[in-house]
């Protein structure tokens, strides 16, 4: 069912050399950012300690932040959580400090200034678990990558198969990159947002270029760029409803959801914007560019069967 249809076709592969521009500089530069600062990996990777406490009032971050550089904790990161009152201190290992003697000594610290705060709920992360999450979390990158791969090889022709491969492992680079350059957490929710994204962006992927099969064997003696053209148009109703439904959604938790959603969401919302963008200008082109035309999918008659001869 459509909602609205675009009546004429939109020239979307006749901005293909912009967009391979914007792509190939918006790769390097993720990249670039990811080699030289690194992704800001949370607790659940490196290991620390993760405390939640609560005020009569509104938390003072700054005041907090001070009172913690007091006792050598210059690096521990603080910020709210929930609401004003509730507060959320993460701190790195300590290796002369046990994880009961930490939040004591950071409890004392924080009721010399105010004897309001309450201390909600602490919870601990090995390093040598940090490392096995860490480890672990890129293998299920790695194999959801593969498993990808294996599915597009399968479901198209070669072509459209290493076009649909290259746009999908873009969109998980621009997050990387985006996460990198902001230096944003990376913990084990943006690691779920991310292969999220990836099976958000193979679906893109697999609807535009489905569409586009047919149409070379619809439009045989139309241009490979109209046909394509055609294709995206046609998808535009679906597309926009359906990444407007998600992205409202995801807009929602980005706003609402506290900062314990907070990083899930970004990671969506660029996943979710790019998936788009490269399903279209970045799939297409590709697609266009290694060969893709008529001869190699549409269906061609057997070339054993004659037409009758007519006398």
């Amino acid at each position: 069912m459509e909602i609205f249809r675009v009546k004429k076709d939109i020239p979307f592969m006749s901005y293909r050399r912009l967009s391979a521009v914007i792509s190939i500089l918006t790769f390097v530069l993720a990249v670039s950012f990811l080699g030289l600062k690194g992704l800001n990996l949370g607790v659940d990777f490196t290991g620390g300690t993760i405390m939640e406490v609560k005020y009569a009032e509104q938390a003072n971050i700054q005041s907090i932040r001070n009172t913690l550089a007091e006792i050598n904790l210059q690096d521990a990161q603080v910020q709210n959580f929930g609401t004003a009152k509730d507060v959320l201190i993460r701190l790195p290992l300590r290796n002369d400090l046990s994880i009961a003697e930490l939040s004591e000594k950071v409890l004392a610290s924080l009721k010399e200034k105010n004897s309001s705060v309450e201390i909600m709920r602490v919870e601990s992360v090995g390093a040598q678990i940090g490392e096995e999450l860490y480890e672990d979390g890129a293998l299920a990158i790695l194999f959801v990558c593969l498993g990808i791969v294996l599915y597009l090889s399968f479901r198209f022709e070669w072509r459209f198969a290493v076009a649909a491969i290259i746009a999908n492992m873009h969109d998980v680079i621009i997050i990387l990159g985006f996460f990198a350059f902001f230096q944003w957490e990376f913990n084990l929710t943006v690691l779920a947002a991310v292969l999220a994204v990836l099976g958000y962006s193979v679906n893109e992927s697999v609807v535009v270029f489905d569409r586009v099969r047919e149409n070379f064997r619809r439009m045989r003696k139309s241009k490979v760029e109209d046909v394509i053209n055609n294709a995206i148009t046609r998808t535009m109703s679906r597309t926009i409803m359906t990444h407007l439904s998600t992205q409202t959604v995801v807009i929602s938790m980005l706003i609402f959801g506290g900062e314990i959603l907070n990083n899930f969401a970004l990671a969506l919302t660029i996943g979710i914007l790019f998936g788009i963008y490269s399903s279209i200008m970045v799939g297409c082109p590709l697609a266009m560019w290694l060969g893709t035309n008529q001869s190699n999918l549409a269906r061609t008659e057997d070339p054993k069967k004659k037409e009758p001869e007519i006398i």
